[in-house]
């Protein structure tokens, strides 16, 4: 079930007045082969394109909707707020009520301003950093991804200690010029550049767990000894949960890990499906924002009324429904059983996971925990499997480093269905 008639006739239109035909690279296709489906609904964990085709989503609008597609609590609060009005640029009780149940789950945080995306709560956290400390060095780690913010989007150089240099057109290299990038998993290259510069670095941003580049989980030592070389030398610690925050559970990879950071920048779930993204940390770092404080930060419809609602009515639903637990045993099915497919075909892959996040390392046995262990020829293998399933109506993400995601909608046979599509995948190579 690839791209049919009416996808591809409205994708030809697409790409006349859009960019390559969409609005966010990945969609259009270009890692995986093939035309992009374009989709007329989804419900619970089926999403159905314009052709009238049915595909189980593990997709999720890339994490956001972790109770499935148009919840009807979610759909229900959308619609409530909405008839009182869709903005106001003005303080509502929704954001307030927001903010109150976020900061009540989070470990070590007081206060939290919303923004629009996850791109926003990153450029802002880093601002705030900079200002709170009056250091200009952000240290960030290959592998991770914190949105398109310009001095964000640096590649590593070959050095343990680097200048980042950009790694798009339009990202003049002085923008990153004060960003530092090293590896993961790699507690020598840290300490090498603390040594050099620590009392020059502002904040250190990670995604505690990176999930932009394969699932690349991180030792919890690792995690430990960056926390403490941050304590030591008076950097701020950011951890990047735009992912992992209340997917993981309610106090995200910083409640697993056990590790409470200065700064934490939240998207996704918080929104439940709509545009919402936030930064949090101590109501004395916060302060520092405006109008108290002198580092700016603004935004038109920061706090909207209708994304709150849906934010606080996807919380409330994972509080009242044990939601997280449930997710776990979800989980922990999959990876069982897609352990059992691997070793009954013989294949050589590695299935990583955590709470509700999963993803297939291929072309080797050991999850790899940085970017370059990924297997060079593991995308071109991806590509032929994600088209196969596409074709057997099940969608994952359209690149072979991105996530899968399971909702608290799927069921035990829907888990299994992917099970066995993929079991007559690697039979068949």
């Amino acid at each position: 079930m690839s791209a049919g008639k009416e996808s591809k006739a409205w994708f030809k239109r697409a790409e006349k007045v859009l960019p390559s035909g969409v609005n966010s690279p990945v969609r259009a296709f270009r890692a995986v082969g093939g035309d992009p489906l374009v989709i007329a609904n989804a419900h619970g964990a089926t999403i159905t394109d314009v052709d009238g085709n049915d595909y189980l989503d593990f997709v999720g609008s890339w994490g956001p909707l972790i109770l499935g597609h148009a919840n009807p609590t979610v759909i229900e609060a959308i619609e409530k707020t909405a008839r009182l009005g869709t903005s106001y640029g003005a303080p509502c009780r929704p954001e307030i009520d927001l903010a109150e149940k976020v900061v009540s789950l989070y470990p070590g945080i007081e206060q939290v301003r919303f923004v629009s995306s996850g791109t926003e709560a990153v450029m802002s956290a880093i601002r705030l950093a900079r200002g709170a400390t009056g250091r200009k060095l952000i240290v960030k780690f290959e592998g991770c991804y914190h949105g398109h913010v310009d001095h964000m989007l640096v590649a590593a150089g070959s050095g343990l200690v680097t200048q980042g240099l950009p790694s798009s057109a339009g990202v003049p290299e002085e923008f990153t010029g004060l960003t530092r990038v090293l590896p993961l998993d790699d507690e020598s290259a840290l300490d090498e550049l603390f040594s050099a510069e620590g009392d020059q670095i502002a904040a250190v941003i990670i995604e505690p767990v990176p999930a932009n580049n394969g699932l690349l989980l991180q030792r919890p030592d690792y995690l430990r000894h960056l926390r403490a070389l941050c304590d030591r030398h008076g950097a701020l610690l950011i951890l990047d949960e735009v992912i992992s925050g209340f997917r993981l559970g309610p106090g995200g990879a910083a409640e697993r890990y056990g590790i409470k950071p200065d700064l934490a920048t939240f998207g996704k779930v918080i929104g439940g499906g709509m545009p919402v993204g936030a930064f949090a940390g101590s109501k004395e770092l916060m302060q520092e924002l405006a109008p108290q404080g002198g580092v700016y930060q603004a935004g038109t419809l920061s706090g909207n009324p209708v994304a709150m609602a849906a934010g606080l009515a996807t919380l409330n639903t994972l509080e009242r429904e044990d939601g997280w637990t449930r997710l776990e045993a979800l989980g922990t099915h999959l990876e069982h059983q897609l352990n059992a497919v691997i070793a009954d075909t013989k294949t050589e892959a590695a299935v990583v996971r955590i709470g509700s996040i999963f993803w297939l390392a291929l072309d080797t046995k050991d999850p790899p925990r940085t970017a370059a262990a990924i297997a060079p020829g593991a995308a071109d293998r991806y590509g032929r499997l994600f088209t196969a399933l596409l074709d057997a109506g099940i969608s994952l993400a359209p690149s072979a480093y991105e996530v899968g995601f399971i909702s608290l909608v799927h069921s035990i046979p829907e888990l299994d269905r992917l099970c066995a599509a993929l079991q007559t995948e690697f039979a068949r190579r």
